[in-house]
């Protein structure tokens, strides 16, 4: 089995030899190498899209709209665009494309554009849906096939963060977390007995 470091060294040498940036490539290799992590085919998408980009390099995207079309846009374009612009994005809350070429590819981008604004983003396609969590794991649903050569239409919509418990359930469990405290007092104060709620042992 590869590691995640020779598949990332590897999709970012490959990338500047069909004729990306070093740039871009060092983006694609972490990419890459992220969406192996999350168990989806990373190496496979991109080798197949390479098939194409070494016949004719895709076009550039400079901003990201609340919708973006074009014959054929590239996911890797698109994807490092919206990680750089992903502070303006959230202002606009729901992002489409339309025609993009293997839209696997541009997942780890969205996932890391999902740690650092904070927020879950939920990316649609081809009737699979795919909800990022912080760059800290990807959940799929309704996934038939990895690959997929152009989806028509990939709606993006970056979530409000909201508690999935109801107040009753966390009251519930903070009156419970409430009986592991100890009442303070001068001799235990002493002794540096009560170490509260934020005690993290």
């Amino acid at each position: 089995m590869y590691s995640f470091s020779e598949i990332e060294t590897t999709s970012k040498r490959a990338s500047k030899a069909v004729g990306y940036s070093w740039g871009m490539a060092e983006e694609i290799g972490k990419a890459t190498s992220s969406l192996e992590y999350f168990g989806l085919q990373g190496v496979k998408n991109l080798n197949l899209y390479f098939d194409i980009v070494k016949k004719r390099h895709p076009k550039k995207i400079s901003k990201i709209e609340r919708e973006n079309d074009d014959d054929e846009l590239c996911p890797i374009y698109c994807g490092v665009a919206f990680l750089d612009q992903a502070q303006e994005i959230e202002l606009l809350r729901e992002i489409t494309f339309y025609n993009l070429s293997y839209p696997i590819l541009i997942l780890a981008f969205i996932s890391k554009a999902s740690e650092l604004l904070g927020k879950r983003i939920l990316i649609k396609f081809a009737n699979s849906s795919f909800l990022m969590n912080f760059n800290k794991s990807i959940l799929a649903k309704n996934l038939d096939s990895q690959v997929i050569v152009s989806a028509k239409e990939i709606c993006i919509e970056i979530l409000d963060n909201e508690d999935s418990f109801s107040s009753n359930e966390w009251e519930e469990l903070f009156k419970l977390s409430e009986k592991t405290l100890v009442e303070e007092s001068d001799s235990l104060k002493e002794k540096g007995a009560g170490a509260g709620l934020l005690d993290n042992d």
